[in-house]
């Protein structure tokens, strides 16, 4: 987190966490799958005298197929959501995958819809719970759309271009963007959820991958100068492609990734055949020198979706040390995986395009 300039996730802020909502902290915050944060304390604080904030989290809908790396902050998020009794936002970005992607405004509008079902099955609460497209909630609230062009106004296209790495050649559109992605953590571009809360600005909460704090370094560097309180943020580390973390992953090779649609089947041939071992290369050499669990996909996995610290723990040890072999860890983990992925196509299956539709309605949320 050093190279990001923001603030470690401390064992006292996770106890202070712990000590608020009065229950164990999530093993992501645990583990420190969620790392690192950029003042954290201020929304504990206002948790702690009693005063109202929102969740605010986001998904770029650029294919039909979620993998489980796009999961994890809305797991994240919808337990935030529970313990801290409040409301949340979704932001789906169809006007951005139109401008970065061949692919058309519907096309993206579409898929916005499709992977909200996602978003839901993660059991999010429709009281507390607004999902909205771009193309769709820009053009009904006038509020947001000032919002977008007071930050547009602070921020130049220098600025813009060196925080995005964009370059002369780009679309307009692209330079224009980034002040969207940071409207929604102004808690007055969404006048009919916040309403009861009067004139005053709401202090806001993202959970997000740590790829995403350039868009929130901007939005917090122009706050002061539009009377926003700055946002805060949690980070999570990057979910490791199969083939380890030098390689990405990617939507367009199946083989990157787990995804939300694969079968049982599928799902146990990738770990098998496409997992990153971290094994000896010979059975003699395992045994003698162990597993390395930093480099396994399938232990890194497991860390991601184990919930048990005592059962992790133990495989850790048993790798390290050898006894445990490479498809032993793969069993362990497909064992999980299959479990947490037909559980989740489960509760997807029950979802109407009404329930969708409920989710994306501009309503008044209910606050805890």
């Amino acid at each position: 987190s050093v190279r990001f300039g923001s603030s470690p996730l401390t064992d006292d802020l996770v106890e202070k966490m712990q000590k608020l909502i009065g229950r164990p902290v999530h093993h992501f915050i645990r583990r420190r799958i969620f790392f690192s944060h950029r003042e954290l304390e201020t929304i504990l604080n206002a948790y702690e005298q009693q005063k109202p904030f929102y969740l605010y989290t986001g998904r770029g809908p650029s294919s039909e197929a979620m993998h489980l790396g796009h999961l994890i902050p809305f797991m994240m998020t919808k337990w935030l959501q529970e313990v801290f009794n409040v409301p949340l936002v979704i932001q789906m970005t169809d006007d951005e995958k139109f401008l970065w992607k061949d692919l058309t405004p519907e096309e993206t509008n579409r898929l916005a819809h499709e992977n909200a079902k996602d978003i839901i099955a993660c059991g999010f609460d429709v009281e507390k719970t607004f999902i909205f497209s771009d193309f769709e909630y820009i053009a009904q609230c006038s509020n947001f759309y000032k919002n977008i062009c007071r930050i547009q106004k602070c921020v130049t296209y220098n600025q813009v271009k060196a925080i995005f790495g964009l370059s002369d050649s780009d679309s307009i559109g692209k330079i224009g963007f980034p002040a969207i992605q940071a409207a929604p953590a102004v808690s007055s571009s969404f006048p009919f959820i916040f309403k009861e809360s009067g004139k005053e600005e709401l202090r806001c909460l993202i959970p997000c991958a740590i790829d995403q704090d350039p868009f929130f370094r901007m939005t917090r560097d122009v706050a002061p100068r539009l009377n926003f309180p700055k946002c805060a943020l949690l980070h999570s580390i990057f979910f490791p492609a199969l083939q380890g973390a030098q390689s990405k992953m990617s939507a367009s090779d199946a083989n990157s990734s787990i995804f939300l649609t694969d079968t049982a089947a599928e799902i146990e041939y990738k770990i098998n055949h496409h997992a990153y071992s971290g094994g000896g290369k010979t059975l003699k050499e395992h045994r003698q020198t162990g597993g390395n669990c930093d480099i396994d996909v399938s232990y890194q996995y497991l860390k991601f979706f184990m919930e048990d610290d005592e059962k992790l723990k133990e495989l850790r040890n048993s790798y390290s040390s050898g006894d445990l072999l490479t498809g032993d860890l793969k069993k362990e983990l497909v064992i999980v995986l299959q479990k947490l992925i037909a559980e989740h196509q489960q509760r997807r299956k029950e979802i109407t395009d009404e329930q969708v539709q409920q989710f994306m309605t501009p309503r008044p949320l209910k606050f805890g």
